[in-house]
């Protein structure tokens, strides 16, 4: 078996994306985006103090999530509140993702990164965040942090006039994603 096939990227592969990134700085990453996605699954007291909790940590009005189904074994039902998530960018999503990169203890798992530059993780419990603090009223929430890295000029796709595709090689890979990670944000992955 080979050193490639039993890790899915190397040192000289992260290496690469860092010196195509010096040559030319549009190919470099950049964080477009990053939810924060708190599932309760169920409406109610709880999910007002998810939503109060979030908003504290975020400095942002978070919105409701509703079910898409009855769920009976459950209780859900179709249209019932049950997530609140907040979609923070700029300084605010590398302030807040510095501090949940924080709680995991800047490790991350290779298998959490997908192929489009995005990469997912979990924290079981808020009160890991630094500077956050226990209160017996409001309880613990686990949350889902969901980063999407983009280039320059991919709005493109997203733009009202004028739209366009975006071409495979234009998009960030999963292999440039895990080298902003370590390079950018100090991340280790594993």
């Amino acid at each position: 078996m080979s050193a490639r096939s039993k890790s899915l990227f190397t040192e000289s592969d992260v290496e690469e994306a860092v010196r195509k990134w010096s040559l030319n700085p549009m190919l470099k990453p950049r964080i477009a985006k990053v939810v924060v996605n708190m599932g309760i699954g169920e409406s109610g007291e709880r999910l007002r103090k998810a939503a109060r909790v979030l908003k504290e940590l975020t400095g942002q009005e978070p919105s409701e999530r509703r079910a898409k189904r009855t769920i009976r074994n459950f209780g859900i039902r179709k249209g019932e509140p049950i997530a609140v998530m907040v979609t923070l960018r700029r300084e605010k999503a590398l302030n807040f993702l510095n501090r949940a990169l924080e709680a995991v203890g800047r490790k991350i798992k290779a298998s959490s990164f997908d192929d489009f530059g995005n990469v997912s993780f979990g924290i079981a419990e808020h009160i890991i965040l630094p500077g956050v603090k226990y209160d017996p009223n409001v309880g613990v929430f686990g949350m889902d942090v969901s980063v999407s890295l983009e280039r320059p000029g991919f709005r493109v796709m997203r733009r009202r006039v004028k739209r366009s595709r975006i071409p495979r090689r234009q998009r960030v890979s999963k292999i440039e994603a895990i080298a902003f990670f370590i390079k950018e944000l100090d991340v280790r992955v594993m």
